[in-house]
């Protein structure tokens, strides 16, 4: 399987997988280019199949991750995806293998997932078929798993500010997202806002543009992340259908 890391010399040049075919998410497909550019000066990798593909892990040491983690010494998966067909055929476990093997030197990696399967949230199940224990959780269905190389490591948790689900915006939707996802630029401030004024919704849009409002945040996945007075509702990035469902049945 050949694999390719993206770096500040190739990233100009390769696809990053998602997103890649869909006209509406040009700006962010660019947004999301130059996010990983910045993060590549923490370590931060982007690996792929040599393919045209959604095939591709990413993962950070815990301490530079975007996320509200105390994790010291781990590795974070970001994000992973396998779609289409390339599924069942260990594209996943080789992606993780390639995380495993530049983590040795590590107490253990760790992921977010959930107690159900989840839009935009790695399966649980794999990681607890390839070693990963659960470590923590949060409302209303996060989990923290992690797959320990030093047993005597402290297990990682997630900070206090994420576990009940509550944003600082009391009435009305509240939207968080980054530029860590090229759909999110798109969804939010073009598809979400008008949903949500065609449905007479007050929408509270905030960008989470640094890593200390990450790992400050009210859940664990900071992608996009929407509430409604100031209760979490969901991590999937919202099209009219999908809003539609959860506020206008």
């Amino acid at each position: 399987m050949n694999f390719v890391r993206l770096n500040k010399n190739n990233i100009k040049d390769e696809h990053i997988c998602c997103a890649f075919s869909d006209k509406k998410c040009a700006e962010g497909y660019e947004l999301k280019k130059k996010w990983l550019s910045a993060q590549f000066d923490n370590n931060y990798v982007f690996k792929k199949l040599d393919e045209r593909a959604k095939v591709f892990i990413e993962y950070v040491d815990a301490e530079y991750a975007w996320a509200p983690i105390f994790a010291p010494n781990y590795t974070f998966i970001d994000c992973f995806w396998v779609s289409g067909k390339y599924k069942g055929k260990g594209y996943a476990k080789a992606l993780l293998q390639e995380c495993i093997e530049e983590s040795r030197n590590k107490s253990g990696i760790v992921a977010i997932s959930s107690s159900k399967k989840q839009a935009f949230l790695s399966d649980r199940k794999f990681f607890e078929k390839q070693g990963f224990k659960l470590v923590d959780c949060s409302e209303p269905y996060f989990e923290l798993w992690a797959l320990k190389f030093d047993e005597n490591a402290l297990d990682p948790q997630i900070k206090d500010c994420a576990k009940s689900g509550i944003c600082d915006v009391e009435d009305g939707l509240a939207v968080y997202y980054s530029d860590a996802c090229p759909f999110t630029d798109y969804y939010v401030n073009k598809e979400l806002v008008d949903i949500a004024d065609k449905h007479g919704f007050r929408l509270n849009v905030n960008k989470i543009d640094n890593i200390e409002k990450a790992q400050n945040h009210f859940v664990p996945f900071t992608i996009f992340s929407l509430f409604k007075d100031s209760k979490f509702v969901t991590q999937q990035i919202q099209s009219a259908n999908s809003f539609e469902k959860l506020f206008c049945k």
